[in-house]
């Protein structure tokens, strides 16, 4: 296993124990001290793990939103079977949008096979996982940000309005009826909001655990919305509320 496979399972496993002690990884992993050391001293400098008495924990987060690696592995099968329903509405032919989420990244994983497809994107994980199919990629400039590997861009660095994308897979961080999708950084907004506001129809693919949050910025109100696209964890309560609104809400299996 390289460095990196070690390093992400390493957060995989954090992901799901919380705390793990030094020879729990050695064993799961089938490496030295030596080796397991020079990996969290990596994780550790990165900020993404934290050194206890005898083991490791995951570093919470300080502002609410965890890192994109945490997302990455939190609620993965849900992540995927949402994904997995998204794919049934993009085409041979079409020209689609693929936000920069975790959720969002899963979609690109099964569309590879799509003929004559081309997905544009501000995801640096979506760039690395279609880059040797046949899809054509188009990446939007602008600012990288690093610990989200997403690009960020205003219409001076990036000529929206020249796009033009049939179909838009938007993330959110949290969803209410009343104040539709929102997000936590002002940077990922302006994105977001320009592919709603191009796009003919706009998915968002969110897990059940946004639903009922109204985070620090807002994005776009339900009646922009087209379609959400959840898990079937969705709390039943809210099924009746999209009801009374011109968005469909999706389940899937």
């Amino acid at each position: 296993m390289f460095p990196l496979e070690r390093q992400k399972k390493i957060l995989e496993l954090l992901m799901i124990k919380k705390v793990l002690k030094i020879s729990e990884l050695t064993e799961e992993l089938q490496v030295s001290v030596d080796t397991l050391r020079r990996d969290l001293n990596l994780l550790t400098k990165q900020g993404k793990i934290e050194k206890i008495y005898g083991g490791i924990k995951l570093v919470e987060s300080k502002f609410g939103e965890s890192t994109i690696d945490e997302r990455m592995v939190s609620h993965l099968e849900e992540k995927e079977s949402i994904a997995q329903k998204c794919c049934e509405y993009i085409n041979d032919g079409d020209c689609i949008y693929i936000d920069s989420g975790s959720t969002t990244y899963q979609i690109a994983k099964y569309i590879k096979d799509k003929k004559k497809l081309t997905v544009v994107t501000n995801s640096i994980p979506v760039v690395n996982e279609l880059l040797t199919s046949d899809v054509e990629l188009i990446i939007i400039g602008g600012k990288v940000r690093q610990n989200e590997k997403s690009v960020v861009s205003y219409d001076y660095l990036f000529n929206f309005h020249e796009l033009n994308i049939s179909k838009a897979f938007i993330c959110a961080s949290g969803i209410t009826i009343e104040k539709g999708i929102s997000d936590y950084n002002l940077e990922e907004t302006v994105t977001r909001k320009k592919m709603i506001e191009l796009s003919k129809e706009v998915y968002v693919a969110v897990d059940s655990t946004k639903f009922n949050k109204d985070v620090t910025v807002g994005v776009a109100s339900l009646d922009k919305i087209d379609y959400i696209i959840t898990d079937h964890h969705l709390n039943k309560n809210f099924i009746p509320k999209f009801e009374k609104t011109s968005t469909n809400l999706i389940i899937s299996e």
